[in-house]
């Protein structure tokens, strides 16, 4: 199973996903528009929150970080005058260290997150979207920003008047995301924010005209009209998109068969028609392991459909 993702969202249905299917057979294409470097690290919070999950590490009550960690680097560090961009916690923190030390070997991020990836057990293929480096910016009334600023810094408050990805023009899509592109026909993107999780693997270069070819599903993270989590109804108002799986089914519509909503949605299934794919519901909240292991279950049967 071929799966693009970024944080959160993805990672709950990738948990679910890893219940009733055999890890190795799983690809994962993450976001590293997110990615920024906070004391002299690289740190990439949605490939970490994959690689913790599949390592079982990952903090299930936040679906970020490690569980159980400590803060104490952090707060010796603010207590010194030295105030970080992300609070990062002190085992967390030892992954962007090991990775940027792989960097600063020369390795590319590919090689670096598939060291990791060894060391920590992961048997999954996490693969970074590129190499090369990509920066979602949010436009604010404040000015631009980082999209990690906006959102931990400025807890999503600003105004949002425009996103874009600097760097994404002149990006490639890795090798290794092109191999696995080559061979695979089915495609699964995950409930991820589309505009700053999903939007810079599919705005790639070349991204769309492979996705063209391709089965493509993608779950949506919006009910009615507002988001499952994080900042995606904000996002998306500000790209000129409803907020609502419309909207999402909108943005993906250049390759998008299969629209995966959720139950609840009160969305007349008929206006999906003009974006030119069908419509499929399920229980897509995933409160539980159980729905989540469901939910990865019907999207199984819909690429063998």
């Amino acid at each position: 199973m071929l799966v693009l993702s970024g944080g959160t969202g993805t990672p709950k249905l990738l948990d679910g996903l890893r219940k009733v299917m055999p890890e190795e057979d799983i690809t994962v294409i993450v976001n590293t528009a997110e990615d920024l470097w906070v004391s002299g690290n690289l740190v990439t919070p949605d490939i970490d929150t994959v690689l913790y999950l599949f390592s079982d590490m990952v903090d299930l009550d936040k679906w970020w970080g490690v569980k159980g960690d400590s803060f104490r680097t952090y707060e010796l560090m603010r207590s010194l005058g030295h105030r970080e961009r992300m609070m990062l916690g002190d085992l967390d923190r030892a992954t962007h260290i090991v990775r940027t030390e792989y960097l600063r070997q020369g390795y590319a991020l590919t090689d670096a997150i598939r060291k990791l990836s060894v060391a920590m057990g992961v048997k999954a293929r996490v693969l970074p979207m590129s190499d090369d480096p990509v920066s979602t910016t949010i436009v604010t009334p404040q000015g631009k920003m980082h999209f990690q600023d906006f959102w931990i810094a400025g807890r999503g408050e600003p105004e949002v008047l425009d996103v874009f990805q600097e760097g994404i023009g002149q990006a490639s899509i890795s090798p290794a995301v092109a191999e696995v592109l080559e061979a695979e026909d089915d495609v699964l993107i995950g409930p991820s924010n589309p505009i700053t999780s999903i939007g810079p693997i599919v705005g790639l270069p070349g991204m769309t005209d492979i996705l063209r070819k391709k089965n493509v599903v993608a779950v949506s993270p919006i009910i009615g009209n507002e988001p499952v989590s994080g900042p995606a109804g904000k996002l998306m108002r500000a790209k000129g998109l409803p907020v609502s799986s419309l909207g999402v089914a909108a943005y993906y519509r250049a390759f998008l068969e299969v629209m995966v909503i959720d139950q609840r949605d009160p969305v007349d299934d008929t206006m999906f028609a003009d974006m030119g794919c069908r419509v499929v519901r399920a229980d897509t909240l995933m409160k539980t392991r159980e729905i989540s292991m469901e939910l990865s279950r019907q999207l199984m049967r819909l690429f063998k459909s």
